[in-house]
């Protein structure tokens, strides 16, 4: 195992870059942190490239070297310094970049995100949508980055199970899936009683707003329904991820219904 000490290596520069947009961009790499989520992104078919280890994960990276991966021992230091937590796990490795769903390859059940900004809630919704059944995610313009180390790190390993999509234009996306027999569910405080709503069929998209201005003009023009969670208490509305997470619950748990009857 090579040995690097100098946060001036190509290989460390090239990792560090990997924590922002731009770096992902250029390189077609994103930065995986921690034994389990390197192990999910190597289930998962991704390829990896440089790994990272200190001491005490010395043995899981060499472990790494049979997968074709270029394996370095360094400082925790270093480690700190390409890493976005405040204390690595001890290992980060880089993979390619999966590549997203093209939009004529769209699955029957999709999670849609609105401008949805808070990489905790882009994670955490990925990792319900894996949890609940649902089969892409489709990510419009102001959006948290899909790889950031942050939203993956929130999806834990869902990132890399359930695809995605990012569309340049979330109305003109949302339309075409529309006009080919999808039904448009989207989130917004005017909607009807979720509970209430109309049977959207077997093939749906559920639209998940801005944690603040909710979903866009836009978007609301191109629903096939608008819905809302009814607020029995006190509360005027509830987190993103939480209402995406009782609505696309309640969505499979109605499509299992019928598949039994």
């Amino acid at each position: 195992m090579e040995h690097i000490t100098s946060a001036k290596n190509p290989t460390i520069r090239e990792l560090k870059s990997l924590s922002t947009r731009k770096g992902r961009e250029e390189t077609g790499r994103f930065l995986v942190e921690g034994e389990v989520m390197i192990e999910e992104a190597l289930k998962c078919g991704l390829a990896i490239h440089d790994v990272l280890a200190d001491e005490a994960h010395a043995a899981f990276a060499e472990g790494l070297a049979a997968r074709n991966a270029r394996v370095y021992a360094v400082p925790r230091s270093l480690l700190e310094g390409v890493c976005e937590t405040k204390t690595p796990q001890g290992v980060c490795a880089s993979f390619d970049v999966p590549a997203p769903l093209a939009p004529e390859s769209a699955p029957a059940r999709i999670a849609a995100l609105d401008g949805v900004q808070d990489p905790g809630n882009v994670g955490t919704i990925w990792r319900t949508a894996d949890a609940a059944g649902f089969q892409a995610v489709l990510f419009g313009p102001g959006c948290a980055d899909p790889l950031s180390p942050k939203v993956q790190r929130a999806a834990m390993g869902s990132g890399f199970r359930v695809p995605f999509m990012a569309a340049d234009d979330l109305p003109a996306a949302l339309a075409a899936l529309k006009a080919r027999g999808w039904t448009v569910i989207a989130s917004d405080l005017r909607g009807q009683d979720f509970y209430r709503r109309p049977d959207p069929g077997e093939r749906f998209a559920l639209v998940i707003g801005n944690e603040a201005r909710g979903i866009s003009d836009a978007v609301r023009e191109t629903a096939s329904m608008l819905v809302k969670l009814p607020m029995r208490g006190g509360a005027e509305s509830l987190n993103a991820a939480v209402a995406a997470g009782i609505m696309m619950y309640e969505l499979m748990r109605e499509q299992a219904v019928g598949s039994r009857q």
